[in-house]
């Protein structure tokens, strides 16, 4: 969902009326990839967001309706087909806010409303500190990546000599003797089952198959489209034509790849013209620092928990988000021992 612009002038308030949200409101995509809802938090810049055009926005009466139990109920499943079904067909799709506004919700006393809302916020709590885990994790290895890599504080640089930028034993080559980059594989969407290989598209995961095109661990970055981010994969996995993959690891390890990449900002070799592309054979030609075999198995010795226990916090997080789901629905459909108005 598009982000929320600040707004401090009065004029602009007045002018922009109609589009202003305060805390405490739903937001609706409203044409596009419909279905998303968002809450505009307590907690920011000001007390007034303008909406972009393609939002809606709800503002939630406090004493028949929790916000926190609307969103739910609006990011369920059951809702977001109901959504659909409204969807226009001509064009790209959308809902106005006529059919939002008589869209019939399922209304418990205002205190189970809450209890709902507070079991499944619960489990967004987990899910939300375990992503902040994980991102301190990443930021612990980048950290030593630059250290030993980019400032050449390595374990025992102060016994090495370094000449033009290059520490003994060390050596400068191509990107393409490191590694090969290959362009992922086609897979219409007709064509996927549902498995537990993930797909990845040019910024990361775009669904699941039952067949896995690559063994893991891997490395994937944008090809078309959207460049620069580079991704991890522990396991085996279908990296799609939108994708690079590296087919060989010849003298650096996944992990290191992983790192070496992220640092070329990859999306400064772009040579498409209207679509973004990263062409593989202009990176193969990039001059690279390729460090000793001892000191990249010792970043890979140190590095290497770090990521485990990234996989084991994607884990959690995959698995929390399926319970909350799965409780979602009995919840919004509880037996609560009321009828529903």
């Amino acid at each position: 969902m598009n982000e929320f612009v600040y707004v401090s002038d009065s004029k602009v308030r007045k002018d922009l009326s109609s589009n202003l949200a305060k805390p405490g409101d739903l937001v609706f995509t409203q044409r596009g990839t419909l279905g998303q809802v968002a809450v505009i938090p307590d907690e920011g810049l000001s007390d007034s967001y303008v909406v972009s055009q393609s939002q809606m926005k709800l503002t939630v009466d406090g004493t028949k309706a929790d916000r926190f139990f609307l969103y739910y109920y609006f990011s369920s499943r059951e809702a977001i087909e109901r959504i659909t079904n409204f969807v226009s067909s001509s064009g790209v799709p959308h809902i106005n806010l006529t059919t939002l506004r008589s869209f019939e919700v399922p209304v418990p006393p205002l205190d189970i409303q809450k209890k709902i809302a507070a079991i499944l916020s619960a489990y967004d709590d987990l899910i939300e500190n375990n992503r902040r885990r994980i991102q301190l994790l990443e930021q612990a290895a980048q950290l030593l990546y630059r250290e030993w890599f980019v400032r050449l504080r390595f374990p025992g640089h102060e016994h090495v000599r370094i000449k033009d930028g290059v520490p003994e034993g060390w050596e400068k080559k191509p990107l393409g003797d490191l590694l090969t980059l290959q362009r992922g594989f086609d897979l219409p969407a007709n064509d996927r089952e549902e498995g537990p290989y993930p797909i990845y598209a040019s910024t990361g995961i775009n669904g699941f198959h039952k067949v896995a095109k690559v063994v893991g661990p891997g490395v994937v970055t944008g090809r078309s489209g959207s460049l620069g981010t580079v991704m991890y994969v522990p396991g085996d996995f279908w990296p799609l034509n939108t994708a690079l993959w590296v087919k060989e690891f010849k003298r650096v390890s996944p992990l290191f790849a992983l790192h070496l990449l992220s640092g070329m900002k990859l999306e400064q070799y772009n040579g498409g013209a209207a679509v973004p592309t990263l062409n593989r054979n202009d990176v193969h030609r990039v001059e690279t620092l390729c460090p000793s075999r001892n000191i990249m198995r010792l970043f890979d010795d140190c590095i290497n928990p770090l990521y485990l226990q990234i996989e084991t916090l994607e884990r959690s997080i995959k698995l929390l988000a399926q319970a909350r789901d799965l409780l979602l629905p009995r919840l919004m459909n509880g037996d609560f021992g009321y009828e529903q108005r």
